[in-house]
């Protein structure tokens, strides 16, 4: 016998600015589940009814979207999309009924947990002053050095421990202040 309950609906990855004082350029980072906007459009106004309103238009990029919908049904009502090519790819703009608009960082569905946690840390922090883009870049690099430093790690287990180096290996001072940077070098902050 087959089963017609409809799919359980997936609860919007978002992370949101505590109200505070502090504005910052973002309101916080979104990660939705796929590029389907028409399916993920839904959990994520639902999300951000109690706080913002109700959404009634949306900017984006089209380029980071497969399918570019004028409107997107959510509920009861429709959403308008507006497509600009000149606006950020990773940037939504939600603007609502009564309350004025929402800038999210809009993190790609493919994005490994850890770094999604990270850009949704930074996105969300209070008074954060950084663009989508800054934000996107600084990820790259920060999970670049992530796995070389994972693959120094994996040469130094299968090579059996560690490589000569070449010169004196600075250590830190107990009590003095350093910092340690990914080439195993140890500097002290100016």
């Amino acid at each position: 016998m087959t089963s017609t309950t409809a799919p359980t609906r997936q609860a919007a990855r978002l992370a949101l600015t505590p109200n505070t004082a502090m504005a910052g350029l973002l309101d916080g980072a979104w990660w939705p589940y796929s590029r389907d906007l028409a399916t993920e459009l839904l959990p994520l106004v639902e999300a951000l009814r109690d706080r913002f309103g109700r959404v009634t238009r949306i900017t984006a990029n089209p380029a980071p979207w497969p399918v570019a919908l004028r409107k997107v049904p959510v509920g009861g009502y429709a959403v308008h999309v507006g497509w600009f090519t000149d606006q950020a790819p990773d940037t939504m703009i939600l603007l609502t009924y009564s309350l004025g608009r929402c800038d999210l960082l809009v993190i790609p569905p493919e994005t490994e947990p850890s770094s999604a946690a990270r850009l949704m840390a930074a996105a969300s922090a209070p008074g954060n002053v950084h663009t989508t883009g800054t934000l996107m870049s600084e990820e790259h690099e920060t999970g670049r050095l992530l796995r070389e430093a994972g693959a120094r790690e994996d040469a130094w287990e299968t090579d059996g421990g560690a490589s000569p180096q070449p010169g004196p290996h600075p250590h830190p001072v107990v009590g003095a202040r350093m910092i340690y940077l990914p080439e195993g070098m140890w500097r002290r902050p100016r």
